[in-house]
């Protein structure tokens, strides 16, 4: 009976422990949208403003205008009323464009998910092969100040370095394309350098320390390679930090986003996120900041996933926790 109680009360942890992941998401994203909305409304200003763009109109008008978009309710109105549209999927329409803000951030989304996913899968690549290479006696200073430089460096200067070497100098890629995978290659490696410096530190801390547990010499007693030794033991037991790492990283590659499609004139959300803060377009911004914290709500709950899986013993500490 106290077996089976146990095997019962073990099989229903992860699906307790997956339930409290989303419980989690569910108020990352309340708390997102919730400082969003009253730090917006602190900015000063008359949104009629921006919704009568340039005209010039009376007095009469701009009351009636402020009645329509519900400017007139008291803030905890406007607050409970955008939070019950929020949960039905409604992120509300833009001042600026008169479309739901959906429309406008779906029309712009594509391109940045592009970009974001290509400068994930460049930093991972970098990360590693610098981590790999900088154990070494000779390249390990040389891997730490290419580090150093990655991760201290501004995104725009690394944009700009490129579109100098790259774009201009050599001509191997597009400069100001927004067709086509070349003209992602030099944005999603602007995004994908500084992330992959800090990955880097932290993967090839956890190969050291990897190296220096007990398993190390019974896996080379068996006659295993230093290949073999590394790729398939030592890198599993560092990935799980490094991979939990990168998750919270992607969060910034969205609003690095901002910077490489200035430079780079791409369109996309970083775009649509600045040209909204500049016409103070409260709902189009409002609704970037729900669908961050929605992106990486998700992005995190998939990475704790992938990290169990490589490393179960953190699903067993937690599991007994």
């Amino acid at each position: 009976m106290i077996e089976r109680h146990g095997h019962a009360r073990g099989a229903a942890r992860p699906g307790a422990r997956l339930l409290g992941r989303l419980g989690g998401m569910v108020l990352v994203v309340w708390g997102a949208a919730t400082l969003g909305f009253f730090a917006l409304r602190l900015i000063p200003g008359d949104p009629v403003n921006v919704l009568i763009g340039l005209g010039n109109v009376s007095t009469q008008v701009r009351d009636q205008i402020r009645e329509d978009w519900g400017l007139a309710d008291p803030l905890l109105v406007q607050y409970l009323g955008y939070l019950g549209r929020l949960v039905q999927g409604d992120l509300g329409t833009s001042y600026r464009r008169q479309q739901p803000v959906a429309d406008v951030i779906g029309q712009q989304l594509v391109p940045t998910v592009q970009l974001m996913a290509l400068a994930v899968v460049f930093a991972l690549l970098l990360a590693l092969g610098s981590a790999l290479l900088g154990r070494g006696r000779r390249t390990a200073p040389l891997a730490g100040l290419l580090e150093l430089v990655a991760v201290s460096s501004p995104t725009f200067w690394i944009g700009l370095v490129l579109i100098s070497v790259f774009g201009f100098g050599l001509g191997w890629f597009p400069v100001v394309a927004t067709v086509g995978f070349g003209a992602l290659l030099l944005p999603a490696a602007t995004l994908a350098i500084p992330v992959a410096g800090i990955i880097s530190q932290v993967l090839r801390q956890g190969l050291d320390d990897a190296a220096a547990l007990p398993f190390v010499d019974t896996v080379r007693a068996r006659g295993a390679s230093h290949t073999r030794l590394v790729v398939r033991h030592t890198l599993r037991h560092a990935a799980a930090s490094s991979i939990t790492l990168t998750g919270y990283m992607v969060g910034s590659l969205l609003g690095g986003s901002v910077l490489v499609e200035t430079v780079f004139a791409r369109p996309g959300l970083g775009r649509v996120a600045l040209n909204a803060i500049v016409d103070r377009d409260v709902p189009v911004v409002l609704g970037i900041i729900v669908l961050a914290a929605v992106a990486f709500s998700v992005i995190n709950l998939l990475v704790d996933l992938v990290a169990d899986r490589i490393d179960p013993r953190l699903e067993t500490k937690q599991a007994y926790a």
